[in-house]
């Protein structure tokens, strides 16, 4: 029997939290808490434990960045959806470099929101590729107020870099596999290995490693 994803909803307009409960309880998802910002969001992730945590950018007491910061910090095993009005938000990249999992627009649709809260919970990372990409070539750099992904490429093989590199790019594991001619089982080795050596949660983290560590450049021309 699959165990139900436990979800946490931490955003400051009650509307907001209200209907996100209603459209995940309806799917079967199980809401074990709502906090109104950030401060009750650190608190309540560490009493409840929950698999996923919908996360407001923008909150009083303490913003959602921060919290996220604090929360993934303490666990490697929850997995934070940053939520925005904006596609285009600096304060989305810079969650992705801390470990989140990915974002949503908080006017995504009841049925991808409740699939995007299973696709975390698998250990993949929720990824708009064209939007993610728009994201990092924005925002990448020294000036794009992320903090730096330490990372000594040195360890992958070369095959790993290309992986990493196409990754990077937004590619799914088949179509990596197809662009280097490989099974997508070759390839999900190397990705796992990747994630290890690099001490990466999920691909956001690969894509924002690969733009940080100038494996890809935010002009495209890697």
């Amino acid at each position: 029997m699959t165990a139900v994803t436990r979800v946490l909803i931490a955003d400051d307009q009650a509307l907001v939290r209200t209907g996100f409960k209603m459209i995940l309880t309806s799917a079967g998802i199980d809401v074990v808490g709502v906090a109104a910002d950030g401060l009750e969001a650190v608190q309540l992730a560490r009493a409840l434990q929950p698999d996923v945590i919908l996360m407001d950018i923008r909150m009083p007491a303490l913003d959602g960045l921060e919290a996220a910061r604090r929360i993934l910090a303490e666990s490697s095993r929850i997995r934070v959806i940053m939520l925005t009005t904006f596609d285009l938000d600096k304060y989305v990249y810079a969650a992705l470099a801390l470990g989140a999992s990915g974002f949503l627009l908080k006017d995504v649709t009841p049925e991808h929101l409740a699939n995007s809260v299973r696709l975390v919970t698998t250990g993949d990372a929720l990824l708009s590729p064209s939007i993610t990409r728009r994201l990092v070539e924005r925002f990448a750099g020294p000036d794009g107020g992320a903090p730096p992904v330490p990372a000594d490429l040195s360890v992958l093989t070369p095959r790993e870099l290309e992986v990493l590199r196409l990754v990077g790019r937004g590619l799914s594991n088949a179509e990596v596999a197809e662009n280097l001619t490989l099974s997508e089982a070759t390839v999900k080795t190397h990705v796992a290995r990747i994630f290890a050596k690099l001490e990466l949660r999920d691909r956001a983290q690969a894509v924002v490693l690969a733009y940080e560590s100038g494996l890809i450049t935010p002009a495209g021309q890697d």
